[in-house]
């Protein structure tokens, strides 16, 4: 046979090429990295002014979660402040940059639209923000109130809906904040993983909120974002879009490094190291688990099991989007009476209604562990670094707080937050509607692994720059089994 033309010979080529680049690729659901920096900075001493943004911020986020959300979104709740850790997302055609809040307690990724009135035009962390223009994006589509994702999303169609009447949503928040829009449906682009510290752009298609007014705090530009990603269970998530879709499974972690100031935030499930884990309680809208005792310093606390009892505005609930630790009054007590037990010298001043005393020497030498035991034997050890928290000068500040103090409606509600969850590897497994940890060096790595084709990858830490000047790096942290693998820091 007569060799091809030159022309056919290469095109006879590429096709191969081709071919063989198809067969080698693997058919897994996608995996990206998104970068994350954090609101306040690592270890403390940023002075009364920093002390006392932590604490309205977690007023905030408290408050909003033990809010009832409004009707339209079915008891949904979203945050109604920045929040610790954000990121930043691309979304449409051609593809803009946004900074959103990471928050497990929301349920819906929303940024702010074009047509909003009140939405921030920048932000006092010094990012420039974007809003969002649906007839700015190719693929952009506005989500109709006769379509399947607003009938699912209120449990059926909504009384004097016509065709091509905008998908609204509405949410009023315990500290007077709200967010008002509509439904999108447009392209999320991300850093798709193809092995260790390789990856290549991939996107999705998802329904995000399009905020066309905002009120209270999140109007402000103190501390604006661009919008919210919630990591809540509800079929409106990101996650459960994505996992519906068959492209990742509902199962995320998160690694927080307090020591240096790095971390992970990971999809995908999570291979190494395996961890020990407590089911999640059923039909609540919060990572709710059954918390069973607290021990200080081996000794277990005297304390009424009724205390530990889930039910309305009761229970225990992890939740990463909260900085401190919120106990009952009975409990805050008994921890603190426990805690400084062999340091009854000690006098506390009062600084921006924390709990701060003066000491010289290691927190961790000087005091207790506390730990709190779970359902199924699963054990929360809490060091004194990470219950204490460093204001400057050898001033140290209790991070535990009197929920009775801090909120009517979580007076009797146990709140873990992040300075309990560092330094720990805390895997969230919806699919076993379980959640687990375990004390890990968050400056390291872990290895997840894509089901579908059985490979394994090495996620490593990141250290970005935090505090309220930030400098972005660029190293991505990968992640694995769909869009995200966030490093948080």
């Amino acid at each position: 046979m007569a060799p091809p033309p030159p022309r056919a010979a290469l095109l006879a080529a590429l096709a191969l090429l081709l071919l063989l680049l198809l067969a080698a690729a693997p058919r897994a659901a996608a995996t990206g990295v998104f970068q994350v920096r954090r609101k306040f900075p690592a270890g403390g001493g940023g002075g009364d002014a920093s002390i006392a943004a932590l604490r309205a911020h977690d007023g905030r986020r408290h408050g909003r979660l033990l809010a009832a959300a409004d009707l339209p979104l079915g008891g949904l709740g979203l945050p109604t402040d920045t929040g610790l850790y954000f990121t930043e997302i691309k979304l449409g055609t051609p593809p803009k940059r946004y900074y959103v809040q990471i928050d497990t307690g929301s349920d819906i990724l929303w940024v702010n639209c074009i047509s909003c009135e009140r939405c921030p035009r920048k932000s006092g962390l010094g990012l420039d923000l974007t809003l969002y223009d649906p007839k700015g994006s190719s693929s952009g589509s506005t989500v109709s109130c006769d379509q399947g994702f607003c009938a699912a999303t209120y449990g059926g169609k909504l009384p004097g809906c016509t065709p091509n009447v905008p998908c609204e949503y509405s949410v009023m928040y315990g500290d007077g904040s709200s967010t008002t829009g509509f439904f999108v449906t447009d392209a999320l682009q991300f850093d798709q993983v193809t092995g260790n510290g390789q990856t290549q752009p991939g996107n999705a298609s998802v329904t995000f909120g399009c905020g066309a007014q905002q009120g209270g705090d999140l109007g402000s530009s103190n501390q604006a974002l661009d919008g919210i990603l919630g990591f809540g269970q509800a079929n409106t998530s990101m996650l459960s879009q994505l996992a519906a879709a068959g492209k990742v499974k509902k199962v995320f972690a998160h690694c927080l490094d307090t020591i240096r100031g790095g971390g992970i935030f990971a999809i995908g499930d999570v291979v190494q190291p395996k961890v020990k884990t407590t089911p999640l309680v059923p039909d609540m809208p919060h990572y709710n688990v059954n918390l069973e005792s607290i021990e200080v310093d081996g000794t277990t606390l005297d304390l009424p099991a009724h205390v530990f009892v889930t039910g309305e505005k009761k229970g225990t609930i992890i939740d990463s989007g909260t900085t401190l630790t919120y106990l009952p009054e009975l409990v805050f007590n008994e921890v603190k009476f426990a805690v400084f037990k062999k340091h009854q010298d000690i006098k506390f001043h009062n600084v921006q209604d924390f709990m701060c005393f003066q000491y010289s020497g290691s927190v961790d030498d000087g005091f207790p562990t506390i730990t709190f035991h779970f359902e199924d034997d699963l054990a929360l050890h809490v060091y004194p670094h990470e219950y204490f928290f460093p204001n400057g000068n050898d001033l140290y500040c209790v991070g535990f707080q009197n929920g009775a103090l801090q909120s009517k409606d979580g007076k009797d509600i146990v709140l873990l937050g992040d300075l309990v969850l560092s330094n720990k590897l805390v895997v969230y497994d919806l699919e076993n509607q379980v959640i687990g940890w375990t004390d890990y060096n968050c400056s390291s790595s872990i290895k997840v692994k894509d089901d579908k084709t059985g490979a394994t990858y090495t996620v490593n830490s990141h250290d970005i720059s935090s505090g309220w000047k930030f400098h972005w790096h660029k190293y991505p942290v990968l992640l694995v089994t769909f869009v995200c693998s966030f490093l948080i820091c």
